[in-house]
């Protein structure tokens, strides 16, 4: 008994022991080993999940702006315990070089589309300051305010500040996580090259550093539009044409020289320049047309002044969405091979080394009525040619009964056939039991049917896929969101061709019009090697010539994503389900 107490006193005294001196256990961390005088104020600090203002003067040494990181409290946590809770950003009361050029970075986030206050930007300056006193209250809370930031920069820079999934947006941006307690140890604490650590988290994408470098000629721009503070453009009540009177020449061509549709030494050409619109500025108009996917006719119409009007911190502000989208895709959507940008109405598709082979039209779901065409990533594995179109049973109930009961010879007259759930084609069936579901609707193929000559498909919940179309007409128009949810291309077959190039089978132009135009019904293509495509949702986009281009919110997404960054960290973060909006087969 005697031995037994006498054990169980050495074993709580190790452990006070233990617990007092760090809990030295096994020491995870590939940094420099560093003090652990101050390991008891740090456990307290982490233990709270948040920077309480009782541990220090905050009218000197500020709080965190955004103090909970109950969202980041199980890696900051880990982090700790894996060095033994030593300091990790001070040596001898000092900020480290990788503090400083962390702190550097974090002032300079607006550049990388984030807001610097969410990394306590403005407040780096007094914490710096108070170092100086040795305060262990203050080492602390530097500390832990430096893990935090740290942390919530390098994740929002790899995978964004949200997760893509509480807006709806089926991408699988879990999978391009680090260990952020890891990283962040053996990575950032004893950096050398802070800037090129802070690259390598970012996308290894074209398209996303032009962006980021549009980002910047957009934030001049704003700073030169707040400085100037120009009056509106007057509106007009019919388009200009070149030669007609427009009362704000001047006004018209300094806003069209800002971003560069208009030279900057361009002046109007007529004598009576002050009221003239005249060719010059129609060239300059249609620049800009071009750029947000406006009719190109050189008009001054409503609908370009309107947008001419649009101030540049809100073209910022798309511009910093843009980036945050880009952030979310992991490989291989990163520089996936085939690319729908929804409010743009546009396809892309690239090589295998990602240099843009292609641009096509699009038409997208509608925007009213729950028909919007959802933002997913996904492979495309096979190609239908000559396909059914089976008719869902609201829509038949809702569009095609009616007109069974006035004339049973309707459905044979418009293409369409009856098959019971084998698929076996019907003759003798009624309105009621079409009505009722009891017996299906389809489209027999051919050039009306619905889906027109292919169809393209990456199997997905919402029953979205890529297709051709009879409705030819609508391609001209410049907004195109007129479907229940799929993406009708403008030139399928060239598409076709596309895909089919290298799987195998020997296919070109020829053998796919052939296949689309007199070939067997319903024949499916397997992809040997399937594509990665993205349908994806960019207000603004940086194009090949380096030109940026803008477009509506026509969903309002970027809208969704403002209010939520607007409220501050903790950002939503954690996956949740996909609702899909879309109905199964009412998505041509």
């Amino acid at each position: 008994m005697k031995v037994s107490l006498r054990s169980a006193g050495t074993a709580f005294a190790l452990t006070v022991l233990l617990f007092t001196n760090g809990c030295h256990r096994h020491r995870k961390s590939k940094s420099a080993p560093n003090t652990t005088a101050y390991s008891d104020n740090l456990h307290e600090l982490v233990q709270k999940k948040a920077l309480p203002p009782e541990k220090v003067n905050t009218t000197k040494v500020p709080n965190l702006r955004w103090p909970n990181f109950s969202d980041y409290e199980t890696i900051v946590s880990t982090f700790y315990d894996d060095r033994n809770y030593e300091v990790a950003w001070t040596r001898d009361g000092a900020p480290t070089a990788s503090a400083t050029a962390f702190i550097e970075q974090f002032r300079n986030a607006g550049s990388k589309g984030l807001i610097p206050e969410d990394y306590d930007a403005p407040r780096w300056a007094d914490r710096v300051q108070a170092l100086t006193s040795k305060s262990a209250d203050a080492i602390s809370l530097f500390d832990v305010a430096m893990t935090v930031n740290v942390m919530r920069y390098i994740s929002d820079l790899r995978i964004g500040r949200v997760n893509p999934s509480h807006f709806n947006f089926e991408i699988p941006v879990e999978d391009k996580k680090y260990d952020l307690a890891e990283f962040v140890s053996d990575n950032a604490v004893d950096s050398t090259d802070v800037p090129k650590l802070i690259a390598g988290v970012e996308p290894d994408s074209e398209e996303y550093r032009k962006t980021e470098a549009a980002l910047a000629h957009y934030l001049d721009l704003a700073k030169q539009q707040e400085q100037a503070q120009p009056e509106p453009l007057p509106m007009v009540a019919k388009p200009v044409s070149v030669g007609g009177s427009y009362p704000a020449v001047g006004a018209l061509l300094t806003r069209l020289q800002l971003e560069g549709d208009a030279e900057s030494g361009s002046a109007p050409s007529t004598a009576t320049a002050s009221t003239i619109f005249d060719s010059t500025l129609s060239d300059a108009v249609k620049h800009y047309q071009h750029r947000h996917g406006f009719t190109e006719d050189g008009k001054l119409t409503p609908q370009t002044i309107k947008s001419l009007n649009v101030q540049m911190t809100y073209r910022v502000t798309q511009l910093q969405d843009s980036l945050e989208r880009w952030r979310w895709l992991p490989d291989p959507y990163l520089h996936a091979r085939l690319m729908v940008n929804l409010p743009e109405f546009v396809l892309r598709g690239f090589d295998p080394d990602h240099k843009l082979d292609f641009t096509m039209r699009v038409v997208v779901g509608k925007v009213m009525g729950q028909h919007e065409t959802p933002v997913f990533t996904h492979m495309m594995k096979y190609l239908v040619f000559r396909p059914y179109w089976s008719v869902p049973v609201d829509i038949a109930r809702k569009e095609l009964v009616p007109h069974m009961e006035a004339s049973h010879g309707y459905l044979a007259s418009k293409n369409f056939e009856v098959t019971n759930n084998k698929g076996m084609v019907l003759t003798d069936y009624t309105a009621k039991q079409v009505a009722q579901g009891a017996v299906m609707v389809r489209e027999k193929p051919g050039p009306k049917n619905s889906l027109g000559l292919v169809k393209f498909i990456f199997p997905n919940q919402y029953d979205i896929y890529l297709h051709s179309t009879p409705a030819v007409s609508l391609f001209e128009q410049t907004r195109r969101d007129f479907s229940h949810g799929c993406i009708r291309v403008q030139k399928p077959a060239d598409l076709a061709a596309w895909v089919l190039q290298g799987q195998g089978g020997d296919w070109d132009l020829d053998k796919v019009q052939e296949a689309m135009n007199s070939g067997p019904d319903n024949r499916t293509v397997s992809l040997k090697t399937p594509l990665p495509i993205v349908i994806f949702y960019l207000t603004a986009i940086v194009v090949d010539d380096d030109e940026v281009h803008f477009f509506d919110d026509i969903y309002n997404y970027d809208s969704e994503m403002q209010q939520v960054f607007a409220k501050g960290p903790p950002y939503p973060i954690k996956p949740t389900p996909i609702e899909p909006k879309t109905k199964p087969g009412d998505t041509v």
